[in-house]
């Protein structure tokens, strides 16, 4: 296991607000994704692991048409349907996200586990950090859990200024 591997899974804190070693990062994501793919009998195609080497690039999350662009750049299909539904499988398989405030997507820190992602975002610099939430126990939980409403999924998003920005955002 990577040093980053064990930060990853020790809970120091949000993976794209901390200092690590990204290109070990990318390697061994892209390295779990294929293993997971294979042991599920999922398709892992080169378009679906150009998209998720493409959102690993970076901790920010990126529109379908950014991703277009860099699918091109990589000699892959250039018709927004491929991004799509590149997308579409990588996050029905848990190894990326949508942040839906941005319309974006970013690659999943966690793919092995099952979790629901809480997403921090740097209004300056559009960094993003995954991080987990228990919306079942907070007073979400309490409130589905008084009307008999069972919570399936989440959305967890807050906007800030990450830890590189703070003195920018204090100017």
């Amino acid at each position: 296991m990577t040093s980053d591997s064990r930060k990853r899974d020790s809970g120091d804190g949000p993976l794209g607000f901390t200092h690590h070693d990204h290109g070990a990062c990318v390697t061994d994501a892209l390295a779990a994704a294929e293993a997971r793919c294979a042991a599920e009998g999922l398709r892992f195609t080169p378009v679906r692991r150009k998209v998720l080497e493409i959102l690993l690039q970076e901790h920010r999350a990126l529109g379908a048409y950014t991703i277009l662009d860099r699918l091109r750049e990589g000699g892959f299909g250039s018709q927004p349907p491929v991004a799509y539904r590149a997308l579409d499988f990588l996050v029905a398989n848990g190894l990326a996200h949508k942040i839906e405030r941005l319309n974006a997507f970013i690659a999943c820190v966690h793919p092995s586990q099952s979790h629901t992602p809480a997403f921090m975002i740097c209004r300056l610099c559009d960094a993003v950090a995954e991080t987990q939430s228990s919306p079942a126990r907070g007073a979400l939980g309490d409130a589905a859990r008084a009307t008999g409403f069972r919570i399936e999924r989440t959305v967890v998003e807050a906007e800030g200024v990450c830890p590189a920005c703070v003195d920018k955002a204090d100017a």
